[in-house]
C-alpha cells in the first residue's frame, strides 16, 4: 500500500486530504481544501510556501494547516466574504476558488504564520477511545485506579476526560451529572463494562497530567479561536464540546505543562507510582509529529518502565494514531506485566464521531 504520510508532493497531499474529508463527513472542509489547491499557482508568500513545502506535507498535515488559516479568517470576522461559503450556500460553494483566492491575496501576511506549526485539533471526542481502552484494561485485571500521562495534549481537553459522561455502545462511564455527553456511533460489540459496580475507591482517576510543545490556554479567547479554526465547520457538535471544555477549564484548569514529549515521559515514568494504581501513557493523533528521535526515546523509556512493572504497579500504553499505510486511525493498547504486544481494540474516527470495536 502507498504510505500516504510519505508523500512528497504538496499537491498530492491536498488531493488526498480532499478525499479523506469527503469520506469522513466533511464536504465543506473538502471544498475549502480543494479551493486552496486551485490557487496553488497564485501570487503571494502563503501559496509559495505551500508549493515549496520542505517536509512531508501529509505527515505535517499541511492541508489542515492551510484550511485552519482560512477558517480563522472567517471565525474572526476578518474576511466577511467567506461567511456564505462557511454557511454552505450553494452559490458560494460553486465560487469557492474565487472566494478563497481573493481572501488569500488580501490576507497573505496574516495567513503565513499558520503554516509554522501543526494543527491543534484537540478533540474531546477522542476521550471515548481512551475510556473504552481503560474499560478493556480493567477487564484484563489491571487496577482501575488510573495514573494517566498524556503527550501532545494541546489545550488539555482530554486531560479532563474524568469530567465527561460516556455512552459507549450502551456501556456507560463517567459522572452521570456531567453536562458533557460523549456518545460516538458505536459499531460492533460494546467494550467490557468493567466500571459497573465499581466504587470510587476502586475506579477513579488518581491523576491526569499532560504536556505539549506549545500548549494552548482554553481560557484565552485568542487561543480558543485557534482551536475553533482547526475544528471542521460542518461538525457542529465539536464546537459544542469545545465550548464545554473551555467552561470546564475555567472552573479548574487541566494539569498541562509546556515540555518536550520525550523528556516529559521520562520524568513522569521516573516518579514514584502508588501501589494499586495503573500508570498509563496516552496519546492521540500526535505520534506522526514527534519525529523518529523522540519516538525512539519514548519507546525506550516505556521499555525500561515496563521492565519494572508489577501486578500491583502495572504500566499501560494507549495510542489512537493513524496507520501510515491505510490512513485509518487505530486504537491500540499494550500493558505490562505481560508480553507488551499491541492489542488492536478498534478503528475510530479521528474526531470521535464513531468507534468500530474489534477486541
Amino acid at each position: 500500500m502507498t504510505d500516504l504520510m510519505a508523500l512528497d508532493d504538496p499537491r498530492d497531499a491536498f488531493a488526498n486530504q480532499i478525499d479523506y474529508c469527503r469520506a469522513n463527513g466533511a464536504p465543506l472542509t473538502a471544498r475549502v481544501v480543494e479551493a486552496i489547491l486551485a490557487n496553488f499557482d497564485g501570487p503571494g508568500a502563503f501559496v509559495a510556501k505551500l508549493r515549496g513545502w520542505p517536509g512531508k506535507p501529509m505527515a505535517d498535515a499541511l492541508p489542515l494547516r492551510a484550511a485552519g488559516a482560512l477558517h480563522a479568517l472567517h471565525l474572526s470576522g476578518a474576511e466577511p466574504s467567506l461567511a456564505p461559503l462557511y454557511a454552505g450556500e450553494e452559490a458560494a460553494l460553486a465560487d469557492a476558488e474565487a472566494l478563497i483566492g481573493a481572501a488569500i491575496t488580501r490576507h497573505d501576511a496574516a495567513l503565513l504564520p499558520w503554516l509554522d506549526g501543526p494543527p491543534q485539533t484537540n478533540e474531546a471526542g477522542r476521550s471515548a477511545a481512551y475510556m473504552a481502552a481503560l474499560l478493556w484494561l480493567g477487564a484484563q485485571g489491571l487496577p482501575t485506579r488510573w495514573d494517566c500521562i498524556e503527550i501532545g495534549s494541546s489545550a488539555g481537553i482530554n486531560l479532563m476526560m474524568d469530567r465527561y459522561r460516556y455512552d459507549l455502545g450502551g456501556v456507560g462511564a463517567g459522572p452521570p451529572q456531567s453536562d458533557m455527553w460523549i456518545a460516538p456511533e458505536w459499531r460492533g460489540p460494546p467494550p467490557p463494562d468493567a466500571a459497573r459496580g465499581k466504587t470510587l475507591a476502586t475506579w477513579r482517576f488518581e491523576s491526569m497530567r499532560g504536556c505539549d510543545v506549545a500548549p494552548l490556554d482554553l481560557t484565552d479567547p485568542a487561543q480558543l479561536l485557534r482551536l475553533r479554526a482547526y475544528t471542521w465547520p460542518e461538525h457542529r457538535e465539536r464546537f459544542a464540546r469545545l465550548d464545554f471544555a473551555a467552561y470546564s477549564a475555567a472552573v479548574e484548569r487541566p494539569d498541562l505543562v509546556q515540555a518536550d514529549a520525550a523528556q516529559f515521559v521520562a520524568a513522569a515514568l521516573a516518579q514514584p507510582q502508588a501501589a494499586g494504581t495503573t500508570r498509563v501513557l496516552m496519546h492521540s493523533v500526535v505520534w506522526q509529529y514527534l519525529g523518529a528521535e523522540r519516538q525512539a526515546a519514548i519507546t525506550a523509556a516505556m521499555a525500561a518502565a515496563a521492565a519494572r512493572a508489577t501486578s500491583d504497579r502495572p504500566l499501560a500504553w494507549i495510542a489512537l494514531e493513524a496507520n501510515r499505510a491505510t490512513f485509518r486511525h487505530e486504537l491500540t493498547v499494550r500493558y505490562w506485566p505481560g508480553d507488551g504486544d499491541a492489542n488492536m481494540l478498534a478503528h475510530a474516527h479521528a474526531h470521535g464521531a464513531w468507534v468500530e470495536w474489534l477486541a
